[in-house]
C-alpha cells in the first residue's frame, strides 16, 4: 500500500487522493514536522494519535495503526511537498488552517520549539497556501488552548 501511495504521490501530473490515501499524508506531514528536530519525542506521536482520533473518529488502536502506516511512508517520500500538495487538491482553505493547527500541536506537544520545526512550519504552510498570518493565529490557538 505505501509503495502504491508514493507512486501516486510522485506521479508527474497527481491525481486528487482519495480520502483514505489524504488521511495517510495528513498523518505523514504530521510525522514529519514531529521529526524535524531530530527528536521524535513520545509527546509528539501520543499529540499525533490524538489528532488522527479527533479528525477521523478513531480509536486508540486503529490511530497507532494508522499512525505506523504514517511513519512507513514518512521515511520513504523523498519530500514535503508530496504531502502538502495532496492535502491541499483534497482540502478548502479552512480545513488546511486546520491542519496547520494540528501541526502547531504535534510542535509544541513537547515543550520546545526549535528553528528547524520554525522553519518547516513556515514552509509546510506556504506549500499548504496558508498565509505566514493565519498560521501565526493558530500558532496562538494552539499555544492558548
Amino acid at each position: 500500500m505505501i509503495g502504491d501511495l508514493l507512486r501516486r504521490l510522485t506521479a508527474p501530473d497527481p491525481q486528487p487522493l482519495q480520502e483514505t490515501d489524504a488521511r495517510v499524508a495528513l498523518g505523514a506531514l504530521l510525522v514529519r514536522v514531529a521529526r524535524s528536530d531530530g527528536d521524535y519525542a513520545a509527546s509528539e506521536i501520543a499529540q499525533i494519535d490524538q489528532v488522527l482520533m479527533r479528525r477521523y473518529g478513531l480509536d486508540q488502536k486503529a490511530a497507532a495503526h494508522l499512525r505506523a502506516e504514517c511513519e512507513a511512508l514518512e521515511a520513504e517520500a523523498p519530500d514535503t511537498v508530496r504531502f502538502t500538495r495532496a492535502i491541499k487538491d483534497a482540502v478548502d482553505y479552512e480545513n488546511r488552517v486546520g491542519v496547520i493547527e494540528a501541526l502547531w500541536a504535534v510542535v509544541m506537544a513537547d515543550g520546545v520549539r526549535d528553528d528547524e520545526e520554525d522553519s518547516m512550519m513556515r514552509m509546510t504552510a506556504s506549500l499548504l497556501g496558508v498565509t505566514d498570518q493565519d498560521s501565526h493565529r493558530a500558532r496562538l490557538r494552539v499555544s492558548a488552548g
